[in-house]
């Protein structure tokens, strides 16, 4: 009894899981449609409200707000707003530190996040999956030996939280895995493996 019960917590958990995030995050990019004027939302030109078209109505957004930033007029108007954002005192600080952190871990020429790496954390006879970050920069460079590396070393299983570390180049080991690999084996607590 004890394991069919626990074959089948295996199989509905994730599933169930899965489907409440999804419904979370389309209940919450339905939420735009509350930003839009009365008369076009469905329930007054349809008479009902239709699911999904806040996430859809989200997505175009995104989607044309990119397509307008690849041409010249957009990127002016971009760089014209980013000026201006960085002239409001208390939103200059926020916006630039969000900015350079969505630019270094989204932007496909940028290196964070790119390889996962095996190092001796937090002592020398433990070990622990880390990110390459990049390599240290501005004063730091001076205190510290040469060939150094800078490193994200997640938590578990919430892999948003974690520690900043820089390290010798030497003490760290490449992995012949991805970033979702190691992402999965981090958050699944050493459970799951990535398949060799």
């Amino acid at each position: 009894m004890k394991k069919y019960f626990i074959t089948g917590l295996l199989i509905w958990i994730p599933l169930v899981i899965t489907i409440w995030v999804l419904f979370f995050i389309f209940d919450f990019l339905d939420q735009s449609l509350l930003l839009l004027p009365d008369r076009f939302r469905t329930e007054n030109w349809l008479g009902v409200h239709v699911p999904g078209l806040g996430a859809i109505l989200t997505i175009g957004v995104i989607f044309g707000t990119g397509f307008l930033a690849t041409n010249y007029v957009g990127a002016r108007l971009l760089r014209v707003g980013n000026d201006l954002l960085h002239r409001i005192p208390v939103v200059n600080s926020i916006y630039s530190s969000v900015k350079q952190i969505s630019d270094t871990l989204f932007s496909s020429s940028g290196q964070a996040f790119r390889k996962a790496v095996l190092v001796r954390w937090p002592h020398e006879g433990a070990w622990t999956i880390a990110f390459i970050t990049g390599t240290p920069g501005g004063d730091v460079v001076k205190h510290i030996p040469p060939d150094c590396l800078s490193l994200y070393v997640p938590t578990t299983p919430n892999p948003t939280g974690g520690y900043f570390v820089i390290v010798k180049r030497s003490d760290v080991i490449e992995l012949d895995m991805t970033v979702d690999q190691a992402l999965k084996y981090i958050i699944s607590m050493g459970v799951a493996p990535p398949q060799s």
